[in-house]
């Protein structure tokens, strides 16, 4: 096996030498597609998945894919998935399975200086909702499939590509809904998620490639107290606002340890080499064993940094009292949480109970429909999966060849992002993509979001290479 795919990567690197760039029909048809996508409404409030899944539907029909290698199937009329196979011949191999969510955050026309629905070119840019987050992504692949069909190419095992909805808002996400109901149309052996990862670039220059190769867990906790009340002229001690500040002050200054798991040891490794002298010591000492304490404290002085470092847990919203001259009867703050992976929530909350120390407050799990449960899930989220040699070394054979210099770096996703459904399914699950987004420049869910025009077509030309790599079996 490895000598076939050290045979298909000598082929690939000659493929890239000539495919860095489309041609001016490739071009366009990226640009259509990106923009039927652009300009399909697709937000939770007054959109439609099914009505973006029809049309990209519509155009693999047209480039030749069977009718019965795709399937639009969702738990609602607004809400459907698409999923694509690209079938091999004849293969043993189990398939790849590339995933994308569809919809896209709310954007108000007030809010941005265009339309956030009508695709844009504007100094080198195209805007619209979704340029970033993730109609680059979806229509990159999209393209690709479709520009391979042309071609004739056949892939040595299935590829399958699933367009989802609700990943960033709304209770009927694709992804989790096709592995519960539809599992045999996404069935693979690893998954590639767009979505996560990617090229970072600096001032337009490509300086590293993100690979995430594992996620932390999102949980919600209520910390809240109660007590009897009163007139605001004859205070208590017991007071329930000051009972849940307290809570929120110990958190404040109780960091969860210090850990690392093989993903974020193999990051670190990585930014030593692009850090400045000092903070490159500071990296070494965190990856020397033992573990140096101190250089984990400065190094955590970074929001990034403390982020890979730890499982995180900070106030987000707070409320309380009933009016300006009774004692509070109740107050209640949220703590969100990103956990690391081979810890649960329940532990997380247990771990709350004992910063807070205080018998007045109670903390207890918030479910993704805002119910509220006196215990969390035991179940720890899924450790890291390795770093398959049919995943790094195709990424780094295209990346060195496209990007010269720059490295890949595996990383933590510390937010998070539909490969939590795949990985919680058994799946290992990847995150990259060649959409390069200046640092400085993230505007996912902001006003006015865009990706350099360049940098769009260089991402397509980047997926269709990656495309027949996975396909290299």
């Amino acid at each position: 096996m490895k000598m076939v795919l050290a045979a298909g990567l000598t082929a690939l690197v000659s493929v890239c030498v000539q495919a860095q760039t489309l041609n001016t029909a490739q071009r366009q048809l990226a640009r259509d597609v990106f923009q039927q996508l652009i300009e399909t409404n697709t937000t939770h409030s007054n959109g439609s998945t099914t009505s973006a899944a029809e049309k990209m539907r519509a155009r693999m029909l047209a480039a030749g894919f069977a009718p019965g290698d795709m399937e639009i199937a969702g738990p609602s009329a607004k809400r459907m998935n698409l999923v694509v196979r690209y079938r091999a011949e004849h293969s043993d191999a189990k398939p790849v399975l590339v995933i994308g969510h569809l919809d896209v955050v709310e954007a108000k026309r007030e809010d941005w200086t265009v339309d956030p629905f009508k695709f844009l070119e504007r100094d080198g840019y195209f805007y619209g909702r979704g340029t970033q987050d993730m109609k680059d992504s979806d229509a990159s692949f999209v393209t690709s499939f479709l520009i391979l069909k042309k071609e004739g190419w056949t892939p040595k095992r299935d590829i399958i590509l699933a367009l989802t909805a609700d990943e960033e808002s709304g209770g009927e996400n694709g992804v989790d809904w096709l592995l519960k109901n539809r599992h045999e149309l996404v069935d693979a052996g690893f998954v590639i998620n767009p979505d996560a990862g990617g090229l970072v670039t600096e001032h337009g220059k490509p300086v590293e490639m993100d690979m995430e190769a594992t996620e932390k867990v999102y949980a919600d906790f209520q910390v809240s107290a109660t007590n009897a009340g009163g007139h605001s002229s004859r205070p208590i001690p017991d007071n329930a606002i000051y009972a849940v500040a307290d809570a929120l002050g110990r958190l404040e200054h109780s960091p969860f340890p210090t850990e690392l798991n093989a993903v974020t040891r193999a990051y670190l490794e990585e930014r030593a080499k692009l850090e400045t002298p000092a903070r490159k010591k500071l990296i070494e000492q965190v990856l020397a064993k033992p573990l140096n304490q101190i250089a984990a404290a400065q190094l955590s002085t970074d929001a990034g940094y403390n982020a890979t470092l730890r499982t995180t847990c900070v106030a987000t919203m707070i409320e309380g009292g009933h009016a300006v001259n009774a004692l509070p009867g109740a107050a209640a703050a949220n703590v969100n949480c990103r956990i690391l992976p081979g810890h649960s929530p329940e532990e997380v909350r247990q771990r709350l109970v004992a910063i807070f120390h205080d018998a007045r407050v109670k903390v207890q799990f918030k479910d993704n429909d805002g119910s509220l449960h006196d215990t969390a899930t035991d179940r720890a989220a899924i450790a890291p999966p390795p770093l398959r040699d049919d995943v790094m070394k195709p990424l780094k054979s295209i990346t060195q060849t496209m990007w010269p210099g720059i490295p890949v770096v595996p990383e933590m996703e510390t937010g998070a992002s539909d490969s939590i459904y795949t990985m919680a399914a058994g799946i290992p699950s990847y995150g990259f993509s060649g959409m390069g987004i200046d640092e400085g420049d993230e505007r996912a869910h902001g006003r006015d979001e865009r990706i350099g025009v360049e940098s769009y077509y260089k991402g397509v030309a980047f997926t269709v290479l990656l495309v027949k790599a996975l396909g290299a079996e």
